[in-house]
C-alpha cells in the first residue's frame, strides 16, 4: 500500500465519449505507487429501458486491484439489477424508477456486490485482502444522483462555481468514529485500528468481521452515501476523482483549472490529462484517476483565452532560454532550479488553480532541448575505468559539464600551459645531460620520465581533437535551436 517506484510511470490511459447530452473524458496514471489499483466506469445509455441515462464512477484500489476492477465492471448490473431499484416493476420495464427507487436501489447495490465478492475463493481464504472506494455519478434525464463511498470525491460545477460536494468517510468524522468504536475498534493516527485510511469500502474483509454487527455495523462500511440533485440549466461540469488528485488541489481549485483549461481546449481526454500532470508536478504520490463530464453548458473553447494561454507558454519559453543563458557561466542548472526562480516570480495568466504546476510540461519542454546532454552528464560511456588515457578523457567530460559555456577557452589555457612546463622541463634536460647520461647508466630514471611524458602525448591529443569535436557539437546543437 505504501511501497514507491524510483521514478513515476507517467504513461496514462485515455477514453472518451457522448452520448444523452452529455460529453465526457477521463484520464487515468500510475504515478509513483508500485502498482496501479485505480479503475473506473463510463456508460453512456444503461441498459434494458435506461438508454437516456448515464453512469461514471471512480474506484480507487488498496492492497490490490481485485476489488477495484470487479466493481468498475459489474457494480452498475447490481445496482439496476436488484428489486430495489425497480420497485414493483419487473428488471425489463422501461418504465423509469422514481427517486426514492434509485436511491434504495443503489444502496441495495452495494451490500449485494460487497457480499457476493466476499464468496470469492482468493478473498475469503485471505490471500487477497484488497478493497476498494467508489465514487460515482448516475445522471437521468432530471436527475443526477451522487454515489459516494470512502474519500474519492465528486464535484458538480454549476454557474461559475462549486455547486456540491461528496464527502469523503475518514475515519476521524464523529460518526464514522462513533460506528468503528462501536463494533470494538479504534481510529489511531486516523486510520481504523491504526491502519486503513477509510472508513467505508468495499472488500476489505478482515474488517467486516464482527459477530453480531450487520454489514453497515462493521468497522468498515459498504453502505454509501446517495445525494440526488435536480439538473439545472446552468450545470456545466461534474469531476469524479480519487484521493491522488484530491490530496493536492481543493475542489474550488480543481475546478477552476478545468474551467480555464476548457477555455483553450475542446478535447476533454487532454483536459483531463492536464490534471493528472499538474497533481503529479504538485507532490501527488498516489494513483490518479480523474473522470470529466460536461454538460452542453459547459465552458466553450475562447479566442482570447487561447490567445493568452499561447502567449503565456511563449513568455515561459523565453524565461527559460534567459535563465539557463544567464546560467551558462557557471554551469548549467538543474530543472529544479529553473522551477525555483520562475515561482518566485509574478508571472501573469498562470492556470487558475495549476499555477507553475500546470506549465510545467511546457517549461520541461524547452530545458530538455537547452540541456541534450542531461542524461548523459557524468555518465563516463565508453571511457576507460582505468589507465591515464581513461581518465584524461573521464575528465575532459567533467570539464564539460562543470564550465558549459567556457571550457574551450579553459582548455586552451590548460593545454598552454602544459606546453610552457613542458618547454621549461626540456630546457632544463638540454642543461643538465651530462649529469643525466651518468644517472641512466646507474637507474635508468629518465628512461621512466620519457615513458611517462611519451605516455601522456596521446591523450593530450585526444582531448584536443575531443574538443574541437565539442565544438562541433555545440555548433550542431546551436543550429538545432
Amino acid at each position: 500500500m505504501g511501497a514507491f517506484l524510483d521514478k513515476p510511470k507517467t504513461e496514462k490511459h485515455n477514453a472518451h465519449g457522448a452520448g444523452n447530452g452529455l460529453r465526457y473524458g477521463l484520464s487515468s496514471m500510475q504515478g509513483w505507487r508500485v502498482e496501479m489499483e485505480d479503475a473506473h466506469t463510463a456508460v453512456v445509455g444503461i441498459p434494458h429501458g435506461l438508454e437516456d441515462w448515464s453512469f461514471f464512477a471512480v474506484y480507487d484500489g488498496h492492497a490490490g486491484s481485485r476489488v477495484a476492477n470487479y466493481c468498475s465492471n459489474h457494480l452498475l448490473e447490481h445496482i439496476t439489477s436488484n428489486e430495489d431499484f425497480r420497485g414493483t416493476e419487473q428488471p425489463s420495464s422501461t418504465l423509469e424508477p422514481s427517486v426514492e427507487n434509485v436511491k434504495s436501489g443503489i444502496r441495495t447495490g452495494f451490500l449485494k456486490i460487497d457480499e457476493y465478492m466476499r464468496n470469492f475463493s482468493d478473498l475469503r481464504n485471505g490471500m487477497d485482502r484488497s478493497g476498494s472506494t467508489a465514487v460515482g455519478v448516475m445522471i437521468s434525464p432530471d436527475h443526477i444522483y451522487f454515489i459516494n463511498c470512502g474519500d474519492s470525491r465528486a464535484v458538480l460545477y454549476r454557474n461559475g462555481q462549486v455547486c456540491f460536494s461528496t464527502q469523503d468517510h475518514k475515519p476521524c468524522n464523529p460518526r464514522e468514529k462513533e460506528r468503528i468504536q462501536n463494533a470494538g475498534g479504534s481510529v489511531m493516527i486516523q486510520r481504523v485500528n491504526g491502519s486503513l485510511a477509510v472508513s467505508r469500502a468495499l472488500g476489505d474483509y478482515d474488517y467486516k468481521c464482527v459477530d453480531g454487527k450487520g454489514p453497515t455495523e462493521q468497522l468498515v462500511s459498504p453502505e454509501p452515501e446517495v445525494y440526488e440533485i435536480v439538473r439545472a440549466e446552468e450545470d456545466e461540469f461534474i469531476v469524479l476523482a480519487c484521493d491522488g488528485i484530491w490530496d493536492v488541489m481543493s475542489n474550488e481549485e480543481l475546478c477552476e483549472f478545468v474551467k480555464s483549461r476548457l477555455e483553450v481546449s475542446d478535447d476533454l481526454e487532454k483536459v483531463c490529462n492536464w490534471v493528472v500532470d499538474t497533481c503529479l508536478h504538485k507532490g501527488s504520490r498516489d494513483n490518479m484517476s480523474i473522470v470529466l463530464v460536461c454538460f452542453s453548458n459547459a465552458p466553450k473553447v475562447s479566442d482570447e483565452a487561447v490567445k493568452r494561454d499561447a502567449e503565456l507558454d511563449k513568455h515561459l519559453e523565453s524565461r527559460v532560454e534567459e535563465i539557463m543563458e544567464k546560467s551558462g557561466e557557471e554551469g548549467m542548472p538543474d530543472l529544479a532550479h529553473v522551477m525555483r526562480i520562475l515561482s518566485a516570480e509574478n508571472i501573469p495568466n498562470l492556470p487558475p488553480g495549476g499555477g507553475l504546476a500546470g506549465k510545467r510540461n511546457i517549461i520541461e519542454a524547452v530545458y530538455n532541448r537547452l540541456n541534450p546532454h542531461r542524461e548523459n552528464d557524468g555518465d563516463p560511456g565508453d571511457a576507460a575505468a582505468g589507465g591515464t588515457q581513461g581518465k584524461l578523457v573521464e575528465a575532459l567530460r567533467q570539464v564539460r559539464i562543470t564550465h558549459r559555456g567556457n571550457y574551450r577557452h579553459l582548455l586552451e589555457d590548460v593545454l598552454i600551459s602544459y606546453r610552457l612546463a613542458k618547454m621549461q622541463g626540456e630546457d632544463c634536460s638540454h642543461a643538465e645531460s651530462a649529469s643525466a647520461s651518468t644517472s641512466e647508466s646507474t637507474d635508468g630514471s629518465s628512461n621512466e620520465e620519457k615513458t611517462t611524458r611519451a605516455g601522456c602525448e596521446p591523450p593530450l591529443a585526444e582531448m584536443q581533437d575531443a574538443n574541437e569535436d565539442s565544438e562541433m557539437s555545440d555548433e550542431h546543437c546551436d543550429e538545432k535551436m
